[in-house]
């Protein structure tokens, strides 16, 4: 049986967080408040282009980095809120798994699965639920649904677009006035707006009762979310660290599907894909209308089978490759080498924190120790975080004692203390990379050894994610939900959530991560900010 299982949680989406220092104001000239009226209205309007494209997922990277620069802004958290109304919508309808489970359920099962969703967000949610906000939040959800032409298709196929809008207005004169108070309550007005659109549109309960569903646990913040029976599959290959597919990561970039990472010895390397490449085409299907979602359903399947793909590159001539699919181990070290040998100054790059990072970590560091590594340099950049545990235990390996973290939750099963162990402890002097889109995890550890003083931390300012999320699997369903259990706090009590940890050395100009085999000398040249993090080893190992 699956159980609940602690993420530190993944940021999925890229922000910018910027820094900026002013000079002190005196009584003559009082500090000028800059008009950001002008900049808002401006990321709305690119926002707004990008919403009437149905672009849902570029309107929710672009919401969110907006967010980051203007926080507190509610316009903008407005349109955010609704593009992932959409988005996440148009993920469920291209679940396969979702649309077989919507296929043969009965009103009742989703009901009960509704009234499950409920009392995991009573029992487990960070904050105590507001019956009558989350139906308002379903009512919401299922507005949206019969906005979007892939729901309305599927579930209503020649319904006039008029009676759908005279309908929303209907439905929330009838739940308005209602007074939800309970669990209890919330199911049974649910179904009475299932059985009300039945009525009057002649749609099935069920998709309706979901709406519902994926209202409540989605909206609660922006990392819980209802995950289809798919979506949870991959999220436990996520924690374990493999899954059947060809070894690709994708997002979506300028209207476009790039491929971010390459998984060393996977079947995309073998077939010569490579990081930066475009994905044009997939069987034979064009990719120009595709979500990044879309495009990762197509490019799933069983193993053994193959898919065609046409990338293109810059300056490059169009190539068709066929990629066999198979099981990909995914490493979360790589890039393991001495990046400055006179020195002995050891490298090595954290992708995310899995149920195998403790063990591959441990034979990376032997390796550098065997080459005679000095001091090391451990890459969080564009780590996006994973297991909280996984955090702990790799913190743990280079504090010698105290706290590494502690999470408050709303319940006291939610509050614990990580502490640090003496034995096993590695002295070696640290650097620590990071940058605004390491988050999680990957602030976790940051925040340890920033508190502990037992490293140096170089690059930008953290993502700020401050919050643990629990995998909960329906009892009623294979679906299941993940849902924001608690917060998570550094050794000297800080927040992590939209503060992140600062770094000691500031570096503002943005850098990859150092490709593996660039030589030192021109890793330091392409990476400003790789070059802060070995000169800061180096004086680590000058004051020993």
């Amino acid at each position: 049986m699956r159980r609940k299982a602690p993420f530190a949680g993944a940021a999925v989406l890229a922000v910018v967080l910027a820094i900026l220092a002013g000079a002190p104001a005196t009584a003559q000239q009082p500090p000028i408040i800059p008009d950001n009226s002008a900049r808002v209205d401006e990321l709305l309007r690119h926002g707004q282009q990008l919403e009437l494209q149905s672009r849902w997922g570029d309107a929710l990277t672009h919401y969110e980095e907006a967010i980051r620069s203007f926080p507190g802004e509610r316009s903008l958290q407005r349109r955010y809120d609704l593009s992932r109304l959409h988005y996440d919508l148009g993920r469920r309808y291209a679940d396969r798994s979702f649309l077989d489970a919507l296929a043969g359920m009965s009103t009742n099962d989703a009901l009960d699965l509704y009234s499950e969703v409920l009392l995991k967000i009573q029992t487990h949610y960070v904050e105590a639920p507001n019956w009558k906000e989350v139906v308002e939040r379903g009512t919401n959800d299922l507005e949206v649904a019969l906005c979007e032409p892939v729901f309305v298709q599927r579930n209503l196929p020649g319904v006039d677009a008029k009676k759908l809008v005279e309908f929303r207005q209907e439905l929330r004169r009838l739940l308005g006035p209602k007074v939800i108070q309970s669990r209890t309550a919330a199911r049974q007005t649910a179904a009475l707006a299932a059985d009300f659109a039945q009525t009057r549109l002649g749609i099935r309960p069920v998709p309706v009762v979901l709406e519902f569903l994926c209202g409540a646990a989605n909206t609660l913040d922006c990392y819980s979310a209802y995950l289809t029976p798919g979506q949870l599959d991959e999220v436990y290959s996520q924690i374990e660290g493999n899954f059947v597919g060809l070894g690709i990561e994708l997002k979506a970039a300028d209207g476009a599907l790039l491929i971010v990472r390459v998984i060393p010895r996977s079947p995309a390397e073998e077939r010569g894909v490579r990081a930066g490449d475009r994905i044009l085409a997939i069987d034979g299907k064009s990719t120009r209308e595709l979500s990044t979602d879309g495009a990762a359903d197509l490019l799933q399947g069983p193993a053994g089978s193959t898919v065609r793909l046409l990338l293109g590159s810059t300056g490059q001539a169009m190539r068709q490759v066929d990629v066999r699919r198979r099981r990909v181990e995914v490493p979360s070290v790589d890039q393991v080498h001495l990046a400055d040998s006179e020195f002995g100054i050891g490298y090595l790059r954290l992708t995310c924190f899995q149920k195998t990072t403790s063990r591959d970590l441990d034979a990376a560091l032997w390796e550098l120790h065997r080459s005679g590594m000095k001091s090391l340099v451990m890459d969080l950049r564009n780590n996006p975080g994973g297991l909280l545990v996984s955090a702990v235990e790799v913190a743990d390996k280079f504090v010698e004692r105290g706290v590494i973290v502690s999470t408050r939750g709303r319940s006291l099963q939610e509050d614990f203390t990580y502490s640090a162990h003496v034995p096993g402890t590695w002295r070696v002097p640290l650097v620590v990379l990071i940058d605004r889109d390491s988050a999680s995890a990957a602030e976790i550890f940051a925040g340890a050894i920033r508190d502990h003083r037992r490293g140096t931390i170089v690059g930008q300012q953290s993502y700020g994610k401050g919050s643990v999320q629990g995998i909960f699997p329906l009892s009623l369903s294979s679906a299941g939900v993940r849902l924001t259990t608690a917060k998570f706090y550094s050794p000297s009590g800080h927040p992590f959530c939209r503060v992140g940890v600062r770094p000691d050395i500031l570096v503002r100009q943005a850098a990859k991560p150092v490709p593996s085999g660039a030589t030192p000398a021109g890793a330091e040249q392409e990476d400003p900010m790789l070059s802060a993090a070995l000169q800061a080893a180096r004086q680590l190992i000058g004051r020993r």
